[in-house]
């Protein structure tokens, strides 16, 4: 007989042909202090997308850089969202976002113009699917901040 529990999915990493990719937008080594010393964990931030307008990005911590990855891009593919792309690959319209203490602007361009766009801004509209985009970041230039303004922008549009 196998040993399987009923209703529990299993922790296989994702099938190739769902067509989602992921890709680490951030890493850091976090501590906390306590009685017995120091306690290392790190924190991931993963985004996801399929290049064909859904995208997501999901922050999670684990003892090891494995599980805390594993953990982000499941958490990102539970809160993902659609983008709106127009025929030519850009999006629909000029949007101004603030989330927390970042500010990005998100201006659609004309077709061949491509990503202009720096950071994680440039990743999250790679992994969209969007081919034309002009951005800029102001203000907090936090990867972390950033990304979920560029969440928050899309789940508004």
């Amino acid at each position: 007989m196998q040993n399987q529990r009923r209703g529990r999915q299993s922790n296989a990493p994702d099938t190739p042909d769902d067509g989602i990719e992921s890709i680490i937008l951030d890493l850091a080594r976090v501590t906390r202090v306590q009685k017995g010393g120091k306690r290392l964990r790190f924190r991931v931030c993963v985004g996801i997308g399929d290049r064909k307008g859904r995208v997501g990005i999901g922050l999670a911590k684990g003892s090891d850089v494995q599980i805390a990855v594993e953990k982000a891009a499941r958490k990102a593919k539970k809160d993902s969202i659609t983008v709106r792309i127009t025929e030519n690959g850009t999006i629909p319209h000029m949007m101004d976002v603030s989330f927390k203490a970042a500010r990005i602007l998100l201006k659609p361009a004309p077709p061949g113009t491509g990503i202009k766009a720096g950071g994680v801004i440039r990743t999250l509209s790679d992994l969209a699917g969007i081919q034309s985009i002009s951005a800029k970041m102001i203000g907090n230039n936090n990867k972390i901040t950033n990304a979920q303004a560029f969440i928050k922008g899309f789940k508004n549009c």
